[in-house]
């Protein structure tokens, strides 16, 4: 007789300029299915204007991720968006408890690799400053969602982002974690960011690919659709460790 395997919880981080509250739809239909969730609140994602330098960048949200992970019982899968693909990759090399590793228009970076240097950016001299939300040389106005600012909710989500630490633009990664962590891609079909540019090439990187309907936050325009793909990853990776 199998032995059951208990229920993964989802780590659910946010990308670049965004907070917990982008998860909110998702983590309401997830646990509508019994599925629990939890997210964290990234440093580098600033809301204190007069914060000092030297900001928070990528190591920091990597140690805010791992310690999350260290407080959290069970197997876990760790959902990525966008930026948040690289300090999850950082944090997850050696978290026990990670079963699953999901990233989501995410940057599925490898060994000394950085965000905008996947974009061919070479780092500045100074990695201080901040990066506004909405910057037409890296990214479309509005890309976040359906990248048409006159759609409420568009407007609205957009509203709600913060400035980015450029450090989190550019520190590199220094452990792959999803080479040694089952892993899934999830590529969005109308996802109009900078990211969308190098999805493609970063799935090949993944075990499984999916792709859902959507813009670059597919969690926020679809969350049911996006919660049942996040539902056959955690019955598959329950099924594989029963196995």
């Amino acid at each position: 007789m199998r032995e059951s395997v208990e229920r993964p919880t989802f780590l659910l981080v946010p990308g670049g300029h965004h907070g917990p509250w982008v998860w909110d739809r998702l983590r309401a239909v997830l646990a509508a299915g019994g599925w629990a969730a939890r997210t964290v609140t990234l440093a580098s994602a600033v809301t204190d204007p007069s914060a000092s330098e030297p900001l928070p960048g990528m190591y920091d949200d990597a140690r805010i991720i791992k310690q999350t992970l260290n407080e959290m019982d069970g197997p876990v899968i760790v959902v990525a968006h966008s930026y948040a693909g690289v300090p999850v990759t950082e944090a997850i090399a050696d978290a026990s408890n990670v079963v699953h590793a999901v990233y989501v228009a995410a940057y599925m970076l490898d060994v000394g690799e950085g965000m905008f240097q996947t974009h061919g950016l070479s780092a500045p001299d100074s990695l201080a400053g901040l990066r506004p939300p909405e910057n037409p040389d890296l990214n479309l106005p509005a890309a976040f969602y359906d990248g048409d600012p006159a759609n409420p909710e568009t407007a609205e989500a957009s509203a709600r982002l913060v400035p980015q630490t450029v450090r989190a633009d550019y520190e590199t990664v220094t452990r792959a974690g999803w080479k040694t962590v089952p892993n899934s891609y999830v590529i969005p079909d109308a996802d109009v960011s900078l990211t969308g540019t190098i999805a493609e090439s970063m799935a090949k990187r993944a075990d499984t690919v999916y792709r859902v309907p959507g813009h670059h936050a597919p969690f926020y325009s679809h969350p049911e659709e996006f919660a049942k793909v996040l539902v056959e990853i955690a019955t598959n990776t329950q099924a594989a460790g029963t196995a």
